[in-house]
């Protein structure tokens, strides 16, 4: 089994072309997966974390598009509140398996369940994001899916990536940037599975 500390990080869109028409940038997350991803792609920003406000449980019978979608335009929202001037970066990511909703795993245990539900399936990795622009207050607000396929691992391998603590923090329990060999795209975005489309954040920012 292999997966590493050193994280993939892709890097298929570069922004620096765009940074001439970005007053200030913004990323309200604290992913570090998300500010490294911007930082391989160019970008030039600022982090400022959401207040633990802007987090909130999936509402009854909220879809998974709606439900990243509401979180990530509640965290750019409630960043923008905070600043004069800008483009703030809203998001929020879960993975869908057999019509489950998978976020951040509790603890080790419940990393453990999500990684055997989503062996030997294809599942879904949904990203919403939420770019917020002041002082206009004008909002644009889309969301990128992408699937994957995990291998079907053993027992063994699972043990060995829970006693990592590499899924740690991590919707689904998993990290594609963890170069694991068992996880590979059927369709869509790279940088979705890590937690922030770049293709779309580009077209968003144009």
């Amino acid at each position: 089994m292999r997966f590493s500390t050193e994280p993939r990080i892709p890097t298929e869109c570069v922004f620096s072309h765009l940074s001439f028409l970005i007053p200030h940038l913004i990323l309200a997350s604290r992913s570090p997966r998300r500010r490294e991803i911007l930082q391989a792609a160019g970008c030039d920003f600022e982090v400022i974390p959401p207040d633990d406000a802007a987090e909130d449980r999936r509402l009854p019978g909220e879809g998974p598009v709606d439900y990243v979608k509401r979180l990530a335009r509640q965290k750019a929202e409630n960043v923008a509140a905070k600043i004069a001037e800008g483009i703030v970066i809203g998001c929020d990511t879960v993975v869908v398996c057999r019509d489950e909703i998978l976020e951040k795993p509790a603890d080790r245990t419940d990393a453990g369940r999500m990684l055997r539900l989503l062996r030997g399936t294809k599942h879904h990795v949904i990203t919403g994001i939420c770019l917020w622009h002041r002082p206009q207050d004008t909002v644009d607000l889309r969301h990128e899916t992408t699937t994957l396929f995990m291998n079907e691992i053993s027992e063994t391998e699972i043990e060995a990536y829970l006693d990592s603590g590499l899924w740690a923090g991590k919707a689904g329990g998993f990290g594609y940037q963890d170069r694991n060999d068992w996880l590979r795209i059927i369709d869509g975005s790279e940088s979705n599975v890590v937690g922030l489309p770049l293709e779309l954040l580009a077209e968003m920012m144009r």
